[in-house]
């Protein structure tokens, strides 16, 4: 149903190529650095070596995403085609056209933003047909570093540790992968029902007015087609991807010190990018869910920060002992809650 053909131009045209001279830090000895910090302090050892990180082009990181979407959404797609009656063939060829736009126009628009990326495609039966990779992108990382007036290597490291976090956490914490695509899985056979079993036309109820309207005023375009047990399992993605994210910024920021010595203007400068872009840039960031990425880091950041305040490091250890483990969306608004369920004592 998607022309990935199209959508990779798209999304080429989109990217352009950046400008910005790359960076020349040895990523692989920042990665190696980063993986050896990053281990002693949260405790999770990997059980396989973790990729090599790849400093690549936009329009490479374009390709790399293109690929892992077909992987994920191909086969839902094509199930979902097929259900769609005798009125198959010329809906396929429409709804394709959008799309295919689509997904061009956001990848571009990321491509032109992403600085690194632990790629993962998120299926049961991938990680073993596709091996996770380490992106950098470098006209991104060249322009940033020109943009912040950093100090290139300590730029790349401060980037480094966090991708490096990612790749640890997916290949220290077996069940991690598991849990997060059978949330995405879950996803994935709602939307293809959806699809199959469309809703009969009717007028909205007030209740879901009034969720369509909060909806709209959070950014949280996503509720407006959800139904409610989608819901549930978007606030369960959610709460895993602010933990995930949060949990990364949270040993970025820990283990840096005595390599970074600019980490306070290097941090306050990347919070500021996240939230700086142009009136289109703020648009299409809200229409994309990145306002709502943006809070998951700043959420998830907050709630590990305040963990490892009242309980310290084994406290944090803790998150990932187990799926169950794992806090609700309530509960990264308030780690003491989590912290009386897992029984950590943080009297201190």
């Amino acid at each position: 149903m998607i022309d990935w053909i199209v959508a990779e131009r798209i999304a080429a045209l989109v990217a352009g190529r950046g400008d910005a001279a790359a960076p020349r830090a040895d990523l692989a000895e920042l990665a190696a650095e980063s993986e050896a910090r990053v281990v002693a302090y949260t405790g999770l050892v990997p059980a396989r070596p973790l990729p090599p990180p790849e400093g690549i082009g936009r329009r490479e990181w374009v390709r790399s995403n293109i690929s892992s979407m077909r992987t994920l959404l191909d086969p839902v797609l094509e199930r979902a085609g097929k259900g769609l009656g005798p009125l198959s063939p010329p809906m396929q060829i429409a709804l394709g056209a959008t799309l295919s736009a689509e997904v061009g126009v956001v990848l571009g628009y990321l491509a032109q933003r992403v600085l690194g990326q632990y790629e993962v495609v998120l299926l049961d039966e991938a990680e073993q047909e596709r091996e996770p990779r380490l992106l950098f992108v470098l006209p991104n990382l060249g322009q940033a570093v020109g943009a912040f007036g950093a100090d290139e290597r300590e730029f790349l490291t401060w980037v480094t540790l966090h991708e490096v976090t990612h790749a640890v956490q997916f290949a220290g914490v077996p069940w991690l992968h598991r849990h997060l695509a059978a949330l995405v899985g879950e996803l994935l056979r709602s939307a293809e029902l959806r699809i199959d079993r469309p809703r009969r036309l009717r007028l909205p109820t007030r209740k879901e007015l009034a969720r369509a309207a909060s909806a709209l005023r959070r950014g949280d375009l996503v509720a407006l087609v959800a139904t409610e047990a989608e819901r549930e399992t978007i606030d369960r993605v959610q709460a895993v991807m602010a933990v995930v994210e949060g949990h990364a910024e949270h040993v970025m920021d820990a283990v840096a010190p005595d390599l970074l010595p600019s980490l306070h203007r290097l941090r306050s400068a990347l919070d500021r990018r996240r939230r700086t872009q142009s009136l289109l840039g703020r648009l299409v960031a809200r229409l994309l869910g990145l306002d709502l990425k943006l809070r998951q880091y700043e959420r998830g950041k907050r709630f590990c920060d305040e963990v490892v305040r009242r309980g310290g490091r084994d406290a944090l250890r803790q998150l990932f002992a187990a799926p169950e483990t794992l806090p609700t969306l309530a509960e990264i608004e308030q780690p003491e809650a989590w912290l009386a369920r897992a029984r950590i004592n943080h009297g201190g």
